[in-house]
């Protein structure tokens, strides 16, 4: 997962830097708006969002969270700004509340209990949650045309769920939380919520 996630932030691909130039764009447009201060990337990888947001100017107290010490490690050498904790996101090492926001983006899909750790970011948010996951069927075709992973016709070896835009939505609806906006950024889904303090 480290190493695909390096990758893809690095690729001198053209397609692949418009595609993720894109995403940037499209997310960042959705933070923007959030009056937040604390914010909390659980699954941060290297830290590549966090920096995203640093340069944005979104939230004051950027955290990352990641299960994987190897890419904390390379994250601390190349994003040194920021404060990263090893950790698991089914058991998220904070107080409920915490954050204004947590974004969780690209982790979902390698997960066996999707639904357990979106009730996680959730507890732990004070206010907004943000999710992006691979647009299926369109992330694989993306893929598959690209001569990726043509064994699995297009599909991520470490990708273990798939959603579309309705089930993706469906997804995040259970938890209780309530969708403030759903886009598309070819080929990723994101959702923004809102944590209703009422459950």
């Amino acid at each position: 997962m480290t190493t695909s996630n390096l990758l893809k932030h690095t690729s001198h691909n053209p397609l692949q830097q418009l595609l993720i130039r894109n995403y940037y764009q499209r997310l960042i447009a959705l933070l923007k708006k959030l009056p937040v201060v604390s914010i909390l990337d659980a699954g941060c990888g290297e830290g590549f969002t966090l920096n995203r947001l640093r340069s944005e100017r979104i939230g004051k107290q950027l955290s990352g969270i990641d299960n994987s010490t190897a890419a904390l490690k390379l994250a601390i050498k190349i994003h040194p700004r920021f404060h990263y904790t090893a950790g698991n996101i089914y058991k998220l090492p904070y107080p409920a509340g915490k954050f204004d926001l947590v974004i969780c983006t690209e982790v979902l899909e390698h997960l066996q209990y999707p639904v357990t750790a979106v009730n996680e970011v959730k507890r732990v948010s004070q206010k907004y949650c943000l999710f992006s996951v691979p647009h299926e069927p369109w992330f694989r075709l993306v893929n598959f045309f690209r001569g990726k992973y043509i064994s699995t016709w297009g599909n991520h070896p470490e990708h273990i769920q798939h959603w579309s835009k309705m089930s993706f939505s469906r997804l995040i609806s259970q938890t209780g939380l309530k969708l403030i906006a759903e886009i598309t950024a070819f080929p990723w889904l994101i959702i923004l919520a809102k944590k209703n303090h009422s459950n």
